[in-house]
């Protein structure tokens, strides 16, 4: 059965956003950049919400053309771009070719596509992840904690009505005190979820 992964840059204080929704104080060094380009070759399919698909399709599909662009990224986009999208909105009219979209039944998509074949799968998007954490259907998550205390904005975790049990299975340190903690579910959970 294929995972589901939520990999995301996160503030000391458990955001991804500060208070006026910006994310430019988690701008990755080469090293952490690489980390996520490197996390493209594990998963074979992206799990959108419409905000992060826009930003992402915004940028990615062509970012491999911008010669001045750092190598880091040119590689990123090319990476990026041999992995499916699939973007879960009720808002969105239509995605790009070849991506899909799905307007209902999240659960039931997510579960049909961890029945399939294949890699792993990435959750982009604060929304979707909440979503997806409240159905008990992430498997993994790998924080990219910042030495940075926003003091408020978007919080990384809904509120949830049941706890959630997962095992630390590595830490990494990134030049700037980037630390990476990765856990995922504890087998003997992941067996009892439906």
């Amino acid at each position: 059965m294929r995972t589901v992964i939520y990999a995301i840059n996160v503030s000391i204080d458990g955001f991804i956003e500060d208070k006026n929704g910006e994310i430019g104080w988690s701008e990755p060094s080469e090293e952490l950049h690489r980390y996520f380009g490197d996390l493209e070759l594990e998963i074979d399919v992206h799990l959108y919400g419409r905000r992060m698909y826009e930003t992402m399709a915004g940028y990615w599909p062509t970012a491999d053309t911008n010669l001045s662009a750092p190598e880091h990224e040119i590689e990123y986009a090319r990476r990026w771009k041999r992995v499916a999208n699939v973007v879960f909105s009720h808002t969105l009219e239509q995605v790009r070719e070849p991506d899909r979209l799905v307007r209902e039944n999240v659960a039931e998509e997510i579960r049909r596509l961890k029945a399939q074949p294949g890699k792993a799968m990435v959750v982009g998007g604060a929304g979707l992840a909440a979503s997806l954490m409240k159905l008990d259907l992430i498997d993994e998550v790998r924080l990219a904690v910042h030495p940075v205390i926003l003091g408020g904005g978007k919080p990384m975790f809904p509120s949830l009505d049941d706890m959630l049990r997962f095992r630390l299975i590595e830490t990494r340190q990134f030049k700037g005190g980037v630390v990476l903690l990765r856990y995922q579910r504890p087998e003997s959970q992941a067996g009892l979820r439906t």
